[in-house]
């Protein structure tokens, strides 16, 4: 996977930043979602890099081969204020002070707190798969409660998630990625083998667990603060995975309170888009960062 890229690791003020680069033209950062790392862009990066973009793929802080810092009592180091926090450095360090930023699944709502904290630096943004985070809670009837149990559970005090996790991870992380996904998906066997190795790492575990818990309390008060007094102003893509049989969903209206310039799309598949479908995930992609 990623023939051709470069890996680097590039120390910030919060975190150290496992990544990869690739290709020439305009950057374009590409951030990963739970339970994965960068490597669920396998099928989509070097696409993107064919059609014009350098292309960079870390893993957020807490997952993949990035640190996995100590935590607070308010879960900051895990806000997604602070995960983007830590990108825009990274980027900066690449020589990149503006780009394009992707963001699938926990990637979206650091992808979409950067296009709020850093508007001077994000150009466009694309989201896969996500409301933002407050919306998400304040929607969630019993049908998403049990669709999004890990919500509920990840953000528990410590150690209860990390422990019954721990019992045995890999059982874990294969439940989640076979019930998230559309039935029958089979996932590469390269990219399952770096998802698999990433988990077992109790550290991993941990960090993700505060990502969520971090998620249940900090990432909603700082949504709170901005709903309703100010947008996003760059232009935004919204796309989703669209199950056959499963009800129509309408993330571009919910998008729309958050965001002044918004389109988006359905794409056949579950929810992990860039690897189910990356044919047209690489598509929508191209032309919305194209123009």
């Amino acid at each position: 996977m990623f023939e051709g890229f470069t890996q680097r690791r590039i120390a910030t003020g919060g975190a150290e930043i496992n990544l990869r680069i690739g290709g020439e033209g305009p950057p374009l950062l590409l951030l990963h979602g739970y339970p994965q790392t960068h490597a669920m862009w396998h099928a989509v990066a070097p696409g993107l890099v064919r059609s014009g973009f350098t292309v960079v793929c870390p893993d957020l802080p807490g997952y993949g081969e990035s640190s996995k810092p100590p935590s607070t009592a308010d879960h900051e180091p895990y806000s997604k204020r602070a995960m983007a926090r830590d990108l825009v450095a990274a980027m900066a360090a690449l020589g990149f002070d503006r780009f394009a930023v992707v963001g699938h699944d926990r990637g979206g709502r650091v992808a979409y707190r950067m296009a709020f904290d850093h508007p001077e630096r994000v150009t466009r943004l694309v989201t896969l798969d996500i409301v933002p985070t407050l919306a998400q809670w304040k929607t969630m009837d019993f049908r998403g409660g049990m669709a999004g149990y890990h919500w509920f559970f990840l953000a528990q005090p410590a150690p209860l998630p990390e422990k019954l996790i721990g019992a045995d991870p890999i059982f874990y992380l294969h439940n989640n990625l076979a019930r998230w996904a559309a039935p029958g998906f089979v996932y590469h066997a390269e990219a399952l083998a770096e998802y698999e190795r990433a988990f077992a790492n109790p550290e991993t575990v941990r960090a993700s667990c505060e990502d969520y818990r971090a998620g249940a309390t900090i990432d909603i008060a700082i949504d709170e603060a901005d709903y309703g007094t100010r947008k996003i102003t760059c232009p935004m893509l919204a796309l989703w995975g669209e199950r056959e049989g499963a009800p129509p969903r309408h993330l571009v209206e919910v998008w729309k309170e958050w965001a002044t310039d918004v389109r988006g799309m359905a794409i056949r598949g579950g929810h992990f888009l860039a690897e189910e479908a990356p044919g047209p995930t690489l598509a929508a992609l191209t032309e919305f960062l194209s123009h």
